[in-house]
């Protein structure tokens, strides 16, 4: 089998989400780092275009099928009906018609709504020029009212997991988000079921493999800027 190729950044959340899913389904793989921005090596030149039309992070080429895929879903999606045959990180065949919905709910609740509510609350805090308050206020609150939401989600499996069936494609979508709360200013303490789940995740071996995969490919590729 081909290495799979998929095109990520050294911090972005998204493209981690695949490196997570290639790892758990034991596929190998390579990854290019991009950076921000129209020059060389940016998601915006006409190199990565060529790949992704929407230049974003994460993009996957697929030697072994012809397949290149872009956004984070799209990309798992097609990871999981390809190459998770027996259904590991997936609802299989014996699966409750609920269990299926669950899986959809929470993956959707991630992708449309906690995800960019972390998204903002991480632009008006770190990088956004101008100092806008009442910006700050709203994405904390947002924020935290996701992380409500999860918290009762999470109790269902004592902060094993997302669903409570166990480890899955969920977790893969949530834990590269979450685990940027520290770096977006948001106290997180009283959760404690998260907090359960987090320090679980964190640990788990994939997880320790792919950060000190990708500080050694930024290093490798001489990524030095966002």
């Amino acid at each position: 089998m081909k290495p799979l190729i998929l095109h990520g950044h050294h911090t972005g959340p998204n493209p981690y989400k695949i490196n997570l899913i290639l790892e758990n389904l034991a596929l190998p793989y390579t990854e290019k780092l991009w950076v921000l921005g129209s020059g060389p090596n940016g998601v915006k030149s006409a190199e990565f275009l060529e790949i992704s039309e929407n230049g974003r992070v994460p993009a996957l080429e697929d030697p072994n099928t012809g397949v290149v895929a872009w956004e984070s879903q799209a990309v798992i999606n097609y990871l999981l009906r390809v190459y998770d045959k027996s259904h590991t990180l997936s609802p299989g065949p014996e699966a409750s018609e609920q269990e299926r919905v669950d899986y959809d709910k929470w993956t959707a609740f991630l992708v449309t709504t906690f995800g960019p509510m972390m998204g903002q609350r991480n632009w008006y805090v770190n990088y956004n020029e101008t100092d806008n308050p009442d910006a700050k206020k709203r994405y904390e609150e947002q924020c935290l009212r996701c992380f409500e939401v999860l918290e009762g989600q999470l109790k269902k499996s004592g902060g094993k997991s997302v669903l409570p069936s166990g480890f899955s494609a969920v977790d893969c979508h949530f834990w590269p988000w979450l685990r940027q709360y520290d770096y977006a200013k948001l106290d997180v303490s009283r959760f404690e079921y998260f907090t359960r789940w987090f320090r679980g995740v964190g640990e788990r071996a994939e997880v320790k493999k792919i950060d000190e995969y990708i500080a050694k490919e930024k290093e490798r590729q001489g990524i030095t800027s966002m």
